[in-house]
């Protein structure tokens, strides 16, 4: 058993098909199957059910999957050690959501840039759900997420506290007979959800969606009087919004909402992430780096955020 035989068995168990292993690995797939053939050999017992359509580990090969996982991971932190340790090639990824990429993060960025200038550093937005699954995966350092979020496998530690505002065009019309439409998110984002629990208790309904990937397309169409919004004040509340937008108050228990910086628990940290956690205000304890269980929890992301 070597590291290769481990990065096919978390391939076809990730992917579920020695096709798509195979392209995940940059192989062809006569390897693929051929290292896990040997594989069983050495070890005496299938690992893989061999379906109709795709491959399912066995419970034997669900557990080498696991092991492979904490084993590769372990190589990877190994050399992310070595490199830390030297002083070169050091690199930090992190996701974060539009909202905190357009307000939070620049002053945060340039502060770490000017102490770590030797840090190649890449910033990735996207949605909650999917960069807690990046992280989870290894594929982020960390990342700016809306919580609350619970994993056994994940530190969560504050960053921001954001106020939720109600959004409208500076001389935003009344509502015609055709109701009221928001510009949103696309479904699991947290503002959205906020946003229409907001409309129904105000008695704005019944209402239409529209959904935007960016949030200046968002911002731009409510100037331009399409619809409403919920988005933080810090983000409305900047050039060139500020006087084509107007933000409107909404009720305590619906206006504040936590940003936390989340991070794999037993993930090693390096120079580079103690001094972007300093510069970002999270130079404290976050609860130690202990070793993830075997099974995996599923994640508690009540209104999974933007």
């Amino acid at each position: 058993m070597d590291l290769p035989a481990l990065r096919v068995v978390k391939a076809v168990a990730d992917t579920g098909s020695v096709s798509r292993a195979a392209e995940s690995l940059n192989c062809v797939q006569s390897n693929v199957t051929a290292r896990l053939k040997r594989l069983e050999e050495e070890l005496g017992v299938p690992l893989f059910l061999r379906l109709a359509r795709g491959m399912e580990p066995t419970p034997p090969g669900r557990v080498l999957a696991d092991y492979a996982d904490r084993v590769l991971r372990l190589v990877s932190q190994a050399r992310l050690a070595v490199a830390d340790a030297a002083g070169c090639g050091v690199q930090l990824s992190i996701g974060t959501m539009e909202t905190t990429a357009a307000v939070r993060l620049p002053p945060v960025l340039a502060r770490f840039h000017a102490i770590r200038p030797d840090v190649e550093m890449t910033v990735q937005p996207g949605n909650t759900q999917d960069m807690l699954a990046q992280v989870l995966a290894g594929r982020l350092d960390g990342a700016f997420v809306s919580g609350p979020v619970e994993h056994p496998e994940l530190l969560a530690e504050p960053a921001f506290v954001e106020e939720l505002v109600l959004v409208e065009a500076a001389a935003a019309p009344p509502a015609g007979g055709g109701g009221w439409t928001l510009l949103a998110f696309r479904p699991g984002c947290v503002y959205r959800a906020r946003a229409e629990a907001a409309l129904r208790a105000a008695g704005r309904v019944p209402f239409r969606v529209m959904e935007f990937g960016a949030l200046d397309a968002i911002l731009g169409c409510v100037a331009a009087g399409m619809g409403i919004t919920v988005l933080p004040r810090a983000v409305v509340e900047r050039d060139p919004w500020a006087s084509l937008v107007a933000a409107r108050d909404l009720p305590d228990d619906q206006a504040r909402i936590a940003t936390l910086f989340v991070r794999r628990r037993d993930a090693m940290e390096t120079g580079a992430m103690r001094a972007f956690r300093k510069v970002a205000g999270m130079a404290g304890d976050a609860g130690g780096a202990t070793p993830a269980p075997t099974a995996r929890a599923g994640l508690m992301v009540p209104d999974a955020a933007c």
